[in-house]
């Protein structure tokens, strides 16, 4: 063992001692809270919550016992707080956002590998950064954007076509609906093309990015749970050349995926300096011809204040960041609708005679539809809604508390000692899991058939009791893209996506379930792997070609 690989093994067992010590002899405000035991004395709870498999049954379970906040047992049994009361989410998402900031683990492992983007950072540069962003996923500029995206579906429709024009064809729409998110944020959100589509061309940057999410979710619990703490060992160069002597796998796979993400973020941030400043005919020559998201960035970047500008550290962390935030999420939900579809094919053809109605041009051809009309389908905007209700890509987050706080709830709760509790005092330091399933799903807001995929309940009015809950997100009284001032920033981008693509794949295809099983892993993002025991992301359907 090398002297650095000794000293990184010294600092690690000082930490688990220091911390195993503090949580047994220190008490916890939480320890009148109700909550599941302790299933180990290092990992507490946490192997059941962030198990691929298992998360799914285990979050059903304890919040069918315990209700909408209780305690769960962290990293060396700390106690953490893990709610999807609505009271209690908004303190957490608008009215305290500054005090419940983001869990060091995620703003740690978004700056080790893509840097200071919008994922990454808190505070003033984090609302710098948004002030410089929000205009760009405006509605306004997604309906100059949609004549592209149609652009690129046509090429995916072709693609598709061309690969089951011989009959039925079991193919992996995973990895289709991955290759088209990628190239619609790469044209819209970047001006550069990274997959044809109607052609097979490997690309380093979008393997990247496909591994990203999958390879962190194979680092163990221990693993991530260490980064804040290794990330802050000396300087940049001495961490890398930590990361280097590692003899860990994934551990080198996810410096590969780094690198590749931010050499080609680079070249894209230096192509299109260089395209602004040859002016609008260099700019006319650009995929997007300059309308595309980084173009318009860096354009009122420069113009912009010196308080308000954005470092080029920072804008190359937005290119890696925006293609992570737009693609896995996107894509995987609309995986995930269709898998849905094909489970249910009687809504996939009431969905599919709604499309073909609206597209048709009156001689019975298919034309494609303006940001508007595609926007204001109620069946595919019921579908989308209902498919992001009960499956969210991303299933909870997790807040910490950087000062002491009182934490209000909608309802009492019962506590250990009998006593009706209000409101939960909150400790700087503490992890709160903030469950967006559980909220999504919650019975009494949203009815006994909850937890059933119903797109129906959004052609009626919704509850009382859910619109007198005041849920804190910024889409549909539910917390999939969640709110406040870290509110995804893309959901209105990520909507035209998926209408755009349903709108232009259901009247041309059937898609039903092949003879392989799909489970979906519960990952920092959710995807579809054929079986349990399998851990590659994909999802193969059946795909027929309709006729024109």
């Amino acid at each position: 063992m090398s002297s650095l690989q000794q000293l990184l093994a010294y600092v690690v067992v000082v930490y688990v001692g220091w911390r195993l010590l503090r949580s047994t002899l220190f008490r916890s405000p939480l320890d009148n809270i109700p909550g599941p035991k302790s299933d180990s004395y290092i990992g507490g709870n946490m192997g059941k919550i962030f198990d691929l498999h298992e998360a799914w049954a285990y979050q059903k379970e304890v919040v069918g016992q315990y209700g909408r906040l209780f305690s769960v047992h962290g990293l060396f049994n700390t106690k953490w707080l893990y709610t999807h009361d609505p009271r209690a989410l908004h303190s957490i998402y608008v009215k305290d956002q500054d005090v419940f900031e983001e869990s060091e683990i995620l703003l740690s492992s978004f700056m080790l590998f893509i840097g200071p983007g919008l994922l990454a950072t808190l505070g003033n540069q984090h609302r710098r950064q948004r002030k410089m962003l929000n205009p760009l996923f405006s509605a306004k500029h997604l309906r100059d954007m949609t004549p592209l995206f149609h652009d690129v579906v046509h090429r995916l429709e072709d693609a598709l076509t061309s690969r089951v024009k011989d009959g039925p064809k079991e193919l992996d729409m995973l990895g289709w609906m991955g290759r088209t998110a990628l190239e619609l944020i790469g044209q819209g959100g970047l001006g550069h093309s990274f997959d044809p589509l109607t052609e097979d061309v490997a690309d380093d940057f979008a393997d990247a990015v496909k591994a990203y999410f999958p390879v962190q979710a194979h680092f163990s619990l221990f693993t991530r749970l260490m980064i804040p703490t290794l990330v802050k060992l000396g300087p940049a160069w001495f961490r890398r050349r930590v990361v280097e002597v590692l003899p860990h796998g994934l551990t080198q796979r996810m410096k590969e995926v780094s690198d590749a993400l931010e050499a080609r973020s680079l070249q894209i941030v230096n192509d299109k300096k260089a395209a602004l400043q040859g002016g609008d005919e260099a700019l006319k020559q650009q995929v997007g011809e300059g309308k595309d998201i980084m173009s318009v960035l860096l354009r009122e970047n420069m113009v912009a204040s010196e308080e308000d500008r954005l470092s080029d550290e920072e804008l190359i962390a937005q290119v890696s960041t925006l293609v992570l935030a737009a693609m896995d999420t996107t894509s995987n939900a609309l995986s995930r609708i269709l898998h849905l579809l094909s489970l249910h094919p009687d809504i996939q053809q009431k969905l599919r005679e709604e499309l073909t109605h609206a597209r048709d041009d009156g001689t019975g051809k298919l034309r494609d539809l303006d940001y508007d009309e595609v926007m204001e389908l109620p069946y595919l905007d019921a579908v989308c809604r209902e498919t992001l209700r009960l499956y969210p890509p991303v299933r909870a987050l997790m807040r910490i508390a950087r000062k002491d706080a009182i934490l209000p709830l909608s309802a009492p709760i019962r506590g250990l000692d009998g006593s009706l509790i209000d409101s939960v005092p909150v400790k700087k330091g503490l992890t709160v899991v903030t469950d967006v399933v559980g909220s999504n799903c919650d019975k009494g807001l949203w009815g006994d058939d909850a937890e059933e995929w119903k797109p129906e309940r959004w052609l009626k009015p919704l509850s009382r009791a859910l619109e007198d809950a005041h849920i804190p997100g910024v889409y549909s009284h539910l917390m999939t893209f969640i709110g406040g001032g870290r509110a995804c920033i893309g959901f209105k981008f990520s909507q035209l996506e998926m209408k755009i693509v349903l709108a232009m794949l259901l009247p041309a295809f059937s898609f039903k379930v092949s003879d392989k099983p799909i489970a979906w892993n519960a990952a920092a993002v959710t995807y579809p792997s054929v079986g349990e025991n399998s851990t590659k992301p994909e999802m193969p359907l059946v795909v027929t070609r309709l006729a024109a």
